[in-house]
Formats: C-alpha cells, sequence, structure tokens
C-alpha cells in the first residue's frame, strides 16, 4: 500500500502508544504526508464522562484530524491522523490535562482490557476492573517499552459469557466462574415453565413466542448434556456442566 506503518516515531521515553504513518505521496496528498496514530489507555470497562469525551474530541479536532476510533480490538480509545510535531503536545495534554496515559503497540503488553464487571452485571463472578487496574500499573514498564519477540495481550472476562472475547481476542484469559457445585432454585424454575415469572425479564414482550419449552429452549442446546428434568425438577450433572452459561441466558 501507500503507508509506510509502525514504530518510526513516538513520544519521550515511550517505545509503544504513537503508530508512526508515512504516505509514499506527500507531494500528490501533503494534508496526509503524515496520519500518526495515537492509542489511549481507556479507563475499565470504558467508562466515561462526557466532559472527557468533549475534551478528547476539542483536543483532537485541534491536534489532529478528527478521526477516532472507539474501541479498537486491543481496547485503546484510538485517535487516526496527525502530525509528528503534535505528538509531544498531544502526549503532555493527554496525561496533564486528562489524565489519560496512551496505550501499548509494538512488540509490548498492549492495553488491558475488562468486561463491565461488577459494576452493572450480575453475573460478575470477580471484580474485573480491580484486577484490569492492578495489572495496568503493574505492567506500566513492559506495555510502555517494547521488549517482547510479539505483542501479548490480557483481556479480563467476569464470566463465561465473555464479553469482551478475551478467549479470542487475548494471549491470557481471565473468565470468572463459580467455584462450588451449581445451585438451583427449584420455586423459580417451576414458576419460570409455568410463565409466572416473564421469559428474559420481558425484553422479547410484543409478540406472541408461545409458552414457555425448557426442554426445547434450555435442556436440548446444552452442549454438554448435562440437564434433565425430573418429576418437574431441574437437575443438572455437575462434572459434565462446562459452564457455558447458556442454561443462565
Amino acid at each position: 500500500g501507500h503507508w509506510k506503518h509502525g514504530g518510526i516515531v513516538g513520544v519521550f521515553g515511550y517505545g509503544g502508544g504513537a503508530i508512526g504513518r508515512y504516505s509514499d505521496l506527500p507531494e500528490k496528498y501533503p494534508s496526509i504526508a503524515h496520519f500518526h496514530t495515537i492509542r489511549v489507555n481507556q479507563p475499565a470497562s470504558k467508562f466515561y464522562n462526557s466532559d472527557f469525551l468533549r475534551t478528547i474530541c476539542d483536543m483532537w479536532e485541534y491536534r489532529g484530524s478528527g478521526l477516532m476510533n472507539l474501541h479498537g480490538s486491543t481496547g485503546d480509545l484510538v485517535l487516526l491522523g496527525t502530525t509528528t510535531e503534535q505528538l509531544e503536545p498531544i502526549f503532555f495534554e493527554l496525561t496533564h490535562v486528562l489524565g489519560q496515559d496512551i496505550g501499548g503497540s509494538g512488540s509490548n503488553l498492549r492495553t488491558p482490557s475488562c468486561c463491565i464487571g461488577k459494576a452493572r452485571c450480575e453475573f460478575a463472578c470477580y471484580d474485573t476492573q480491580d484486577l484490569c487496574y492492578e495489572l495496568t500499573h503493574y505492567y506500566q514498564d513492559e506495555l510502555h517499552r517494547p521488549a517482547f519477540p510479539y505483542k501479548f495481550k490480557f483481556k479480563f472476562d467476569g464470566c463465561p459469557n465473555g464479553c469482551v472475547a478475551s478467549i479470542a481476542r487475548s494471549d491470557m484469559s481471565f473468565i470468572g466462574t463459580w467455584r462450588d457445585d451449581i445451585r438451583i432454585d427449584q420455586d423459580a424454575v417451576k414458576a419460570y415453565i409455568a410463565g409466572d415469572i416473564i421469559p428474559n425479564g420481558g425484553a422479547h414482550r410484543g409478540k406472541d413466542w408461545g409458552k414457555f419449552d425448557i426442554q426445547k429452549e434450555v435442556l436440548d442446546l446444552c452442549p454438554a448434556k448435562c440437564m434433565s428434568l425430573v418429576d418437574g425438577e431441574l437437575v443438572i450433572d455437575n462434572k459434565e456442566c462446562t459452564r457455558c452459561m447458556h442454561c443462565i441466558n
């Protein structure tokens, strides 16, 4: 292609976070002769307030192209397109005005990323935000100064639903699960079957889906075939359960 891509440029003291992009047609397209990318280390679970978003948008309109990517596969908030002379001012404003570090790029630890965890989700089995925050700080040197033969990613899923796709999109995934045998509220199961509890929390209202069929909609779809209904009670073979969360969902 027409782009030179990689670790040509950066900010003082860091080896990652700024990705150099130069066009090989600078005379024909002078406005994009430089089009460097900045990765910004997102807050855990990507919680932003509107003041932060307005400030970073204003900064990027002023110092870059105004094009942003929320969020890249690594997890970062990505600022697309700026010139070499703007890199240090951008870095200063991110760290001193917005209190935000740049993320990882190149052969280093990439920016750790986590699901929404206990902040909003009833399924979270551990505090994903706390672990993501802790490891981000612990591995600052590995994140900012590439020393690996290839990139390396942590991702933190609070449960096997995998909302940040930790298995598919990381090298070391942390997935929360329960430790003991599965507990079943048999009265709630019977109420759900009878229709006394609205399926899916009422999320699919507006259409007649027919009577809930636990055999067809849950038991037969269990990939481990570890569930059955015996005399009106739900039975699960714990040792065969792979904790895929299908039945809970």
